[in-house]
């Protein structure tokens, strides 16, 4: 009690001599033992007279939450709403303090004071006149000056004396209050350093970025805009959200999870007034005057001077926690972070209840990428402030950043409730919504920013990328036209447009984005990346090369960047690869066969490419094709036989697309598609009728199988129908790899395809269509496949519910669950067995909902197999894909299927795939052969699709497997004359069928149920033009896919 008392008297003479900042320190000692509603108001008044407004608005919201009739808190609030230039704002608190003091006994000065005040409003509304206000209030004896003493009302000192012309430096407010010595009990005064208050001031964000305030990428502006004393608006330091916080990286899209800039708007900079209201002989006030204008520097954005400024009050006193705290920022402002968290660090240790600076700290850190320090800081700062909206959007951008996806939605929703009008808040919401799976959620929060702002730009940015990510792409374009029409030199919508463009297959166009977004942005690395990659597609070699190696010779900041950087390298070699292959027979294009299994390796695992500089053979220069005339801009008359093949091939390839959250239609995919189903139709049509014809001639018809003859595992390698196609080795005959053996031993069965021979076809066309993708067969890497190359496939990753394969995540848990029930072991990271036969572990894994339940159970990262039942060898499993469990930190975990490519599983598949192709071949080659009738093909479909499980369950590619797989099984139901007319199913993916199905038969039952009903007999499709004739070079193949009418 004691201890009060003295700190009473301290803060009645620290007020007697004007030392508001240390008053203010005083109270916030005074406001953690024990909260007064009283000191409340104080501190806002020793704001006031510091002209810190927005955290006098900030405590008297606290005040009235504690007591709504104070009318003292509406006094004070509507004088900083009115200094705010925010006229109307001011009127409204009045008015509502006026009506609470006539409906109950109030103080009648108060009251008194409240009617005037109102009716100065009044009539600067029918006038205009907004300095009249102000002279009022220059002239009132305000009771904000009056602390309650023993219940009565001190006495308030005017000082009318206006600055004289020598001392006019930015003065709106002439006044200078002072008050009595006298204060005990509960009279008290009030200063913090105090979080920023609900920034209110300008009730939108104009088209600032809050949110993402990065100072990486927008302690931008000049004054980084007020969001009503945005971050730096250092209304005392205090801001509506963090921009400090650094942006969240960028994976090829704009993912990611995206950094939210800040834009100045008008209205942000009006409300940008940050006048000192007077000048004074003491020290003390001198000391507050040069703090004052310090911070007014910092929102005018000239750090330099604020800095200096702040280092001649810290020269008086090292230990002023409010300059520190000033200078902080301004470091903050200009990059020089580590500098900025030693004054923050200082200011705290000089006052430890200084919760602007663990605010700012916690900025500082999470723009360093110190997210945990970041998230402590900031959760210290909301003890002093429980209820601070700007402390929990802070902290909320900090976890979502950390990929704390859950406990950012936590801490945004508890921000929105308190402040109704963040608009940054809400789009941060929507993120980590989006992340967690909760899209209807996510969409309503990011539609809400919008609605507080409709000129938020990247509320615009963020909507888009959520549409574009769940396949919406017509609402996704609709959002990048209304940024554009806010702000048409915004690049990153143009990036963004460019990037949904190329996700479409619209290569052209994205370009035309690109370029324009170039053209603001010259260096954006990820905008010369992707128009580079759209330049190579279309066949424009030599501007793909050019733009290859702008991205090369760029100077780089991120981990991401250097990413993009070293495709760059891989893709310019396979663009000059291309370019040398233009005008040849597309036959002769083979990735595989031509282009180093090192180098292959490298490219798939995106590493740096050291090794691939010293001991590959580089492609020659673009410059060796141009003089051998190899490169030339492709013609491509559309004839009226070219016009019927790419009609029919548009038509049949739009039946491969997933209707499923993620998978964006893309019509130069749906035309690859449609060609190479057309094109192993044709193919396959020509072997069977080979195969057939030795079939009908046979000694032995009933037991001809092409490849019975011993089961010999002869590696023989025999020119392909597709000679130098991808898939087919032009290595030299002694290689021993694992290719295609082709496994008949007879004669005649050498001129019969081979199952790789037919996918091969599918795998050319899906490496042509879009060559920035690393399409390979996995034998044909490096001698590292040996170490088994394998796919991965995350479901989960951390926390974030992966948008294109969660909705696979049940069955899989399901089925993980069941074979580990089954076998009672799965594998640790080491592969040795972890026993689950003991302590009633089985029976919990059955009971497990969830990643967390099931690793809680077995104790440590895992995996399993599933398996294939072998029609090829009786009774053996095959190893199918492997279900992997892996702890990335607390509550997060890398929950995916990893596909293993081992020789010796790579050899057990391609027996089976071999067995498969068999039965197709010996189903539709026998005695139906050429019937259209539906019910005579059924063997042959049930064929087809065992085959196309395998396939599946092998995986053999890098990466196109599910849509190779798929392109096949049309091409062969084409070939038997059994045209597809229908679509998959929606939320229907047929890759994760196969994967989780231990049966083959299982399979097919499922697949029979939607598939067969839409299929129809036909012979038609062999009216369509020979693709292989028609389209004959490399080049021609280019054009065919980048060429439409409109």
């Amino acid at each position: 009690m004691a201890a009060a008392v003295a700190e009473r008297a301290e803060l009645a003479k620290l007020c007697t001599s004007r030392d508001w900042s240390k008053a203010i320190r005083v109270i916030d000692s005074l406001l953690s033992q024990s909260s007064s509603i009283q000191d409340i108001c104080n501190r806002a008044f020793c704001y006031s007279q510091l002209e810190l407004h927005k955290h006098v608005v900030k405590d008297c919201d606290r005040a009235l939450q504690l007591d709504p009739a104070l009318l003292q808190a509406y006094i004070l609030k509507g004088r900083a709403f009115s200094a705010l230039g925010r006229k109307e704002d001011a009127f409204l608190v009045w008015e509502q303090g006026y009506e609470h003091a006539l409906r109950q006994c109030a103080d009648l000065k108060q009251l008194l004071e409240l009617g005037e005040l109102l009716t100065i409003a009044k009539t600067d509304k029918s006038n205009g006149d907004d300095n009249q206000a102000k002279e009022s209030a220059s002239s009132k004896l305000v009771s904000e000056a009056s602390p309650h003493i023993n219940g009565k009302s001190g006495d308030t000192y005017k000082n009318h004396n206006k600055l004289s012309g020598e001392s006019k430096l930015c003065c709106e407010s002439t006044v200078t209050s002072a008050v009595h010595s006298k204060v005990n009990g509960n009279g008290n005064f009030v200063a913090s350093n105090g979080i920023g208050d609900k920034a209110r001031g300008s009730k939108k964000f104009d088209s600032q970025m809050n949110g993402n305030h990065d100072i990486n990428d927008k302690l931008h502006s000049e004054s980084c805009n007020d969001l009503s004393d945005t971050y730096s608006k250092l209304p005392m330091i205090c801001s509506k959200s963090s921009d400090l916080t650094e942006t969240p990286p960028t994976p090829p899209k704009l993912s990611t999870k995206s950094d939210i800039r800040h834009e100045i708007g008008e209205e942000s900079k009006r409300s940008k007034k940050f006048s000192v209201a007077r000048l004074s002989k003491t020290k003390s006030i001198s000391v507050d005057f040069r703090l004052s204008r310090g911070i007014a520097e910092v929102n005018e954005g000239k750090y330099a001077h604020a800095i200096s400024m702040f280092d001649k009050i810290l020269k008086e006193d090292p230990n002023y926690p409010e300059a520190l705290i000033g200078r902080g920022t301004a470091y903050a402002f200009q990059r020089e972070l580590d500098a900025a968290i030693a004054d923050f660090t200082k200011a705290m240790e000089s006052n430890p209840s200084a919760c602007e600076a663990w605010k700012r700290r916690g900025q500082a850190r999470a723009a360093m990428g110190e997210f945990v320090e970041a998230i402590e800081d900031l959760s210290k700062a909301l003890e002093f402030e429980p209820n601070s909206a700007d402390i929990l959007h802070e902290r909320g951008i900090a976890n979502f950043k950390f990929k704390e996806f859950y406990t950012a939605v936590e801490d945004l929703t508890a921000c929105v409730k308190l402040d109704k009008d963040n608009a940054s808040a809400y789009t941060y919401l929507g993120l980590a919504l989006s992340s967690i799976g909760e899209y209807k959620k996510a969409e309503e929060a990011h539609l809400k920013a919008i609605q507080l702002d409709p000129k938020f730009l990247e509320a615009w940015l963020q909507l888009t990328q959520f549409y574009q990510d769940t396949a919406n792409p017509t609402k996704a374009l609709e959002c990048l036209q209304k940024a554009l029409q806010i702000d048409g030199r915004f690049a990153k919508a143009y990036h963004l447009r460019g990037l949904l463009l190329h996700g479409m297959g619209e290569h052209s166009k994205a370009i035309k984005d690109l370029s324009t977004g170039l053209s603001i942005e010259s260096a954006n690395i990820e905008c010369l990346y992707l128009r580079a990659s759209c330049y190579h597609a279309l066949g424009e070699y030599g501007h793909a090369v050019k733009d290859y190696d702008a991205v090369l010779d760029l100077e780089l900041d991120s981990m991401e960047k250097f990413v993009l950087q070293c495709l760059a390298f891989y893709q310019k070699e396979v663009a000059l690869y291309t370019a040398s292959r233009i005008n040849s027979e597309f036959c002769w294009f083979d990735i595989d066969g031509d282009i180093d299994s090192l180098f292959k390796e490298y490219w798939c695992k995106r590493l740096h490419p050291k090794n691939v500089c010293e001991k590959v053979f580089r492609q020659p220069p673009l410059r060796e094709s141009l003089k051998k005339g190899k490169v030339r801009k492709q013609d491509f008359p559309v004839t009226k036989q070219k016009a019927a093949l790419l009609q029919a091939a548009d038509s049949i390839g739009r039946k491969i697309q997933y209707d499923c959250p993620g998978f964006l239609p893309n019509r130069r995919q749906h035309r690859m598609a449609g060609l190479a189903v057309i094109e192993v139709a044709q193919k396959v049509s020509k072997a069977w009728r080979s195969f057939q014809a030795e079939w009908k001639y046979s000694n032995n018809k009933s037991t001809l199988k092409f490849g019975k003859r011993g089961r010999r595992r002869e590696r023989v390698n025999l020119p392909s129908q597709n000679r130098g196609g991808a898939g087919c080795s032009t290595s030299s005959s002694s290689e021993t790899s694992t290719s295609y053996g082709i496994t008949e031993a007879n004669s005649s069965a050498r001129s019969m395809m081979s199952w790789h021979e037919v996918y091969s076809i599918a795998v050319k066309w899906r490496q042509i269509s879009e060559p920035c993708d690393p399409v390979v067969w996995i034998n044909k890497l490096s001698e590292e496949f040996n170490a088994g190359f394998g796919s991965h496939t995350p479901l989960i990753l951390g926390q974030a519910k992966v948008v294109r394969y969660f909705p696979n995540f049940e069955r899989t848990l399901e089925v993980a669950k069941a074979i580990m029930k089954e076998r009672s072991f799965v594998y640790n990271k080491v592969d040795n067995l972890i026993d689950l036969s003991r302590d009633g572990k089985l029976q919990d894994i059955m009971q497990a909902k969830s990643c967390t339940d099931l690793y809680r159970v077995v104790g440590e990262d895992f995996w399993l197999s599933t398996w294939c039942d072998s029609t090829a060898f009786e009774g053996r499993h095959l190893e199918g894909t492997r279900i992997t469990l892996v702890k990335m930190g607390e509550n997060k975990y890398d929950f995916a299927i990893r596909t293993p490519c081992t020789p010796s599983r790579w050899d057990e598949f391609d027996a089976e795939m071999a067995k498969a192709w068999e039965a197709i071949c010996n189903a539709y080659c026998g005695e139906n052969y050429g019937s259209n009738e539906f019910t005579v093909l059924e063997n042959v479909r049930d064929a087809i699709l065992r085959m196309t499980y395998y396939w599946y369950n092998f995986m053999p590619l890098s990466r196109g497997s599910a849509a190779v797989g798929f392109v096949v099984m049309l091409g062969l139901f084409l070939a038997a004359n059994m045209e597809f007319i229908g679509n998959i199913p929606q939320g229907l993916q047929v890759d994760w069928e196969a994967i989780l199905n231990s049966d083959p038969d299982s399979f097919v039952n499922l697949m029979k149920t939607w598939l067969y009903p839409c299929l129809k007999s036909t012979t038609s499709w062999k009216d369509h033009p020979d693709v292989q004739s028609t389209l004959a070079t490399t080049g021609s193949v280019v054009a065919a896919l980048s060429t439409y009418n409109d």
